[in-house]
């Protein structure tokens, strides 16, 4: 379970095709159908917030 550092995001986590993140104000929410490759480069991302508004957000 990846810990991050993060302003909104704390956890990430990734299994088969599920990315469950964990945000600081409203808890645990599930996006459904994220290929790995968007895993891996949501946890590399120097900006969690952006990484996740540019690629996750309305997409999954």
């Amino acid at each position: 379970m990846p810990t991050v550092m993060s302003s909104a995001i704390i956890r990430i986590e990734w299994d088969s095709g599920t990315l469950s993140i964990w945000f600081r104000e409203s808890g645990r929410y599930d996006y459904y159908g994220v290929p790995e490759a968007v895993y891996r480069a949501f946890l590399a991302a120097s900006s969690k917030g952006a990484f996740f508004n540019d690629h996750i957000r309305d997409r999954y």
